[in-house]
């Protein structure tokens, strides 16, 4: 039986890192196909550079404080991926938009995470302006990552019902135990098609 090729993968977080955490466990799976070889945090606070360690995947802080521009953060970034022989990025609750010059490298390659069902609630407070609206269904989508902001090509969403008790809080916290189960199976699909 052959081995099925395991695609090297890095994540890219800003903070906790849960939805690192859901893939970095879904790849210890040896027919899972991608290899999480790098964690790279956009900030040194970032607990999820401390968990990615204790999980036994190398975890690197480039602060996007420590450069003059967008232009030369993203350079690095895309140094480090390379000079890790990544082959796929999943962006995990990565706070920083990614710029046309790195988004057009890493083009087919590169996935993100957001809580709502795009094309709903592009960018921030996504809880918050589902509930306001009154929205009866919300939830997080997977989506490959283009020039737009959340604009990327959907691979995969996942919905539940919003209930007059929810606050943005809570809603969050539904919403994230969605994430950690879909963001595994979308990487893996990704991986497939790319």
């Amino acid at each position: 039986m052959s081995v099925p090729k395991r695609t090297p993968t890095a994540i890219l977080i800003s903070g906790t890192g849960s939805n690192m955490t859901a893939l970095i466990e879904a790849a210890q799976k040896p027919d899972y196909p991608a290899d999480i070889q790098l964690v790279i945090s956009n900030l040194q606070e970032a607990a999820g550079l401390r968990k990615a360690d204790e999980m036994g995947v190398t975890a690197i802080c480039i602060d996007h404080r420590d450069f003059k521009t967008r232009t030369d953060f993203e350079a690095e970034l895309d140094a480090a991926l390379r000079a890790h022989n990544i082959e796929f990025v999943a962006c995990a609750g990565f706070m920083r938009v990614l710029g046309a010059a790195f988004v057009n490298k890493w083009s087919g390659k590169l996935i993100n995470i957001h809580p709502s069902l795009l094309p709903k609630y592009k960018g921030l407070h996504t809880h918050k302006r589902a509930i306001e609206a009154k929205d009866v269904e919300h939830g997080c989508t997977v989506h490959w990552v283009n020039e737009g902001v959340d604009e990327g090509k959907i691979i995969a969403q996942s919905a539940l019902i919003v209930t007059p008790k929810d606050t943005p809080e809570t809603l969050a916290k539904r919403v994230q135990t969605l994430e950690h189960t879909l963001y595994p199976v979308a990487l893996a699909s990704a991986l497939t098609h790319y």
